[in-house]
């Protein structure tokens, strides 16, 4: 199998179950944002020596994968049933985390410029793409209908990168 398909030479891509669209889609930033957000996750854990870290991002980049799926794939498509969608349990689960790390956490009493440790700054970035993509999925949203869980989970994502950017 070729790497290379030449389908999208014309400026379009395929969403999950083969409807074509233009590449400047909405949906298209917003999935190919989400997946932007998950390198930079997988960026700050390659730099990371905490373990028990580490397995929480692998934990979130498993998130975003299905949340980029979810997004690929129109809630009218008839391949929704492949897909896992994200729901509100995933979101009390990031909301538990943030609870559990903002204990240990002093108070932010200004920002945090982006810097420090290498896995921090990473951090810094995956935080900013997160964001990123919270605002592309509110831009689809307006125009189409989105799992109601994506975009609670990607506010809630952008918090919980919060408490470990204070290396």
């Amino acid at each position: 199998m070729k790497i290379y398909t030449r389908t999208g030479d014309d400026g379009s891509t395929g969403l999950y179950g083969g409807e074509r669209v233009s590449k400047n889609d909405l949906r298209v930033w917003a999935y190919g944002t989400v997946d932007e957000a998950n390198t930079a996750l997988g960026l700050a854990r390659a730099q990371l020596d905490d373990a028990a870290l580490a397995e929480e991002l692998i934990a979130l980049q498993h998130d975003l994968f299905d949340l980029g799926a979810d997004l690929a794939t129109p809630l009218n498509s008839r391949y929704r049933a492949k897909v896992k969608p994200l729901e509100g349990s995933d979101v009390k689960r990031l909301e538990r985390l943030i609870d559990h790390y903002q204990e240990e956490l002093e108070p932010l009493v200004n920002f945090i410029l982006p810097g420090g440790h290498s896995a921090a700054a990473a951090l810094q970035l995956a935080r900013a793409v997160v964001r990123r993509a919270e605002r592309e999925v509110v831009a689809l949203a307006l125009r189409e209908t989105v799992n109601e869980s994506v975009l609670p989970y990607l506010n809630r994502l952008s918090d919980l990168l919060l408490p470990w950017l204070a290396w």
